[in-house]
């Protein structure tokens, strides 16, 4: 169980995407402040079913289900402080957590504190675990460029690249991360991806990441937070199985 914490069950093969879930947002509020219990309620197995518990939102997004088999459900199973654990059982999809986030400039933004623990097993497992995050250019607009932070590429999965190559290799958060760049077809997309092993147990700030794209890759402070998510998104395997503990906690100026 993919138990944040996590399991999946990803009989398939696929391409990278846009991720088709609606963000959230919460005006008003300078960091996340997750409800303390949770009501116990079944779990979730549609298309694209979600669940609120506090500052965080489960999405089912299984966005790549057409002309596969399989199926997939997922249930939030505790909440203490700011961290969250969930699982599901996976397939065709980005089973992800997205936070409540305001929907401001990233240069209002002051942090985005993150912690995340996760382990894997599975036969045959390629996937990424991954943040996943859009900006658009304007508040409640449409997504215009996608900021991914992979902690691991497993089983030589790989990001978008309009290159076939890394543009760039930098150290952020104590660790060393190759930068990627292309598009999915709509978006542009900025791929972060370990420069070496994998990262299984990260603590940082993803506006550190931010920092950098504005100062080296001329990416505009001006442009508005749509959402912070973060999962695992499978292209083939089976059994796998994915547990992990995860918070993130924005700040405003």
């Amino acid at each position: 169980f993919f138990n944040s914490n996590l399991s999946t069950l990803i009989p398939f093969d696929l391409r990278r995407h846009e991720v088709p879930y609606c963000c959230c947002r919460h005006a008003g509020v300078a960091s996340a402040a997750p409800t303390a219990t949770i009501e116990k309620r079944a779990q979730q197995c549609g298309q694209w079913d979600s669940k609120v518990t506090g500052a965080y939102t489960l999405y089912q997004d299984l966005w790549g289900i057409s002309g596969f088999t399989g199926s997939q459900c997922s249930d939030i199973t505790s909440l203490s402080g700011n961290t969250l654990n969930w699982w599901t059982t996976q397939v065709k999809s980005y089973a992800n957590v997205v936070t409540k986030t305001n929907a401001v400039q990233i240069s209002k933004i002051k942090s985005l504190a993150t912690k995340w623990s996760w382990t894997q097993t599975g036969s045959n497992i390629v996937a990424d675990v991954a943040y996943d995050i859009f900006t658009s250019s304007s508040a409640g607009g449409k997504n215009e460029f996608e900021i991914m932070v992979w902690l691991a590429a497993l089983g030589g999965a790989g990001p978008i690249s309009a290159k076939g190559a890394p543009i760039a290799t930098v150290t952020i958060a104590g660790h060393s991360w190759k930068l990627w760049y292309g598009s999915n077809g709509v978006n542009e997309v900025y791929s972060f991806t370990p420069n070496g092993a994998n990262v299984s147990n990260f603590s940082g700030d993803l506006m550190d990441f931010f920092a950098y794209l504005i100062k080296s890759q001329g990416f505009k402070d001006s442009q508005y937070l749509v959402s912070v998510g973060a999962g695992t998104e499978p292209f083939t395997g089976s059994n796998a199985k994915l547990t992990s503990s995860y918070s993130l906690v924005p700040a405003y100026k």
